[in-house]
């Protein structure tokens, strides 16, 4: 029990580290991430503001529950990375922060961003 408290408590210091430094702004709005076990969740937030602009995940209903079977996370992650750029440059946003909120940019997280980029996205 402890232990995971205590990474939990990490992950929420690294995050605080980051977004020390990491702010949206109305030009380039920033690039939220967010991975459960089960779920990836990406929002696209202007700091400014404090409202989310566009947000996508694997809860969203371009994603049905017989093709969520038969995929890997990450390929999920690829998904999602793509539908929030289709969204973003839909709504004219092109350049962006990434955010990675305190989880390390591999797996899952890269891969997100990785699609989102090829889909358009500048960050």
């Amino acid at each position: 029990m402890a232990i995971s408290v205590n990474t939990k408590s990490q992950w929420i210091k690294r995050k605080a580290r980051i977004r020390k430094r990491v702010s949206g702004t109305i030009e380039r709005p920033r690039l939220a991430v967010f991975k459960s076990s089960k779920h990836i969740y990406a929002q696209v937030i202007n700091d400014d503001l404090g409202c989310t602009l566009v947000a996508a995940s694997t809860l969203d209903h371009e994603f049905s529950t017989n093709e969520k079977e038969n995929i890997k996370k990450s390929e999920e992650a690829k998904l999602v990375g793509a539908l929030i750029a289709k969204r973003c440059l839909e709504r004219n946003i092109q350049k962006i922060v990434f955010d990675r909120s305190g989880f390390i940019y591999h797996g899952r997280i890269k891969a997100l961003a990785d699609s989102a980029r090829e889909a358009g996205l500048k960050f």
